[in-house]
């Protein structure tokens, strides 16, 4: 079970939202290649970025700060980004620069042949993010609710080539209420490809509860404002989940 420490970007800074809500910002760190060689001392195996400025502008806005996070630690860990990628030269130059994943979220949605084109031309580098609610696809930074089925997109995605799918419960986000498991294991029961959970992780329990489902398909879990704000110690629960599904 992989637990990938966030990092969100937010004008160069390191930051938490609450439900997507830029207005809900909590800064926890102004130099992000520190906070990424922070959790890869602790065992990070992955770091998962998202470029949250360039979310909501539909084009990068942190690339400077996402280029020091992969000459500090690129080398060491796969990097995953999302947040504002649309073309495919975004793509190139970021896996140029050292990124391992892109994570296309709602241009895949929007534009699927974009998607189906990277996947062609970056085989295997490819994540897309499905934020959903109640089981619907949501796109924009969270703003607008979709009446697409995640499981479906999900396949449909699955048969275009993507590596992994990342499903966040946009209503859990960033409230440290728990993983939704449920939906989580639906999903990746109906695929073939890793899922790896998204929002709402608060604490130990949520790892052992995801630890206890890894057999389904779910590969791993992202980790956000519980690890910033002390609620789930990162290290502890990385062993944690090694111990158990070693």
């Amino acid at each position: 079970m992989l637990l990938i420490p966030a990092i969100d970007l937010k004008d160069g800074h390191c930051v938490r939202l609450k439900q997507g809500d830029m207005a809900q910002a909590t800064t926890f760190g102004e130099d992000p290649s520190l906070m990424a060689r922070n959790w890869v001392a602790k065992g990070a195996r992955r770091l998962h970025l998202v470029d949250l400025n360039g979310a909501f502008a539909g084009q990068p806005k942190n690339e400077n700060a996402i280029r020091k996070i992969l000459t500090e630690v690129g080398s060491e860990v796969d990097v995953q980004l999302g947040g504002g990628i649309r073309d495919l030269d975004t793509i190139e130059r970021y896996l140029d620069a050292g990124l391992r994943y892109v994570i296309i979220g709602t241009a895949a949605v929007k534009n699927p042949g974009f998607l189906q084109d990277a996947c062609n031309a970056f085989g295997g580098h490819i994540i897309v993010g499905l934020d959903a609610k109640d089981g619907k696809v949501a796109t924009d930074g969270w703003s607008k609710l979709t009446h697409h089925d995640v499981v479906d997109m999900g396949k449909r995605f699955q048969d275009f080539g993507v590596e992994s799918i990342i499903y966040t419960d946009i209503g859990r986000d960033g409230m440290l209420t728990g993983i939704n498991i449920e939906a989580t294991v639906r999903l990746a029961q109906a695929l073939t490809i890793p899922v790896i959970a998204s929002g709402g992780l608060s604490n130990l329990a949520d790892i052992e509860a995801l630890c206890a489902v890894e057999d389904h398909g779910v590969e791993g879990v992202i980790c956000g404002r519980a690890i910033y704000s002390g609620d789930l110690d990162f290290a502890a629960a990385q062993e944690r989940a090694d111990a158990l599904n070693g």
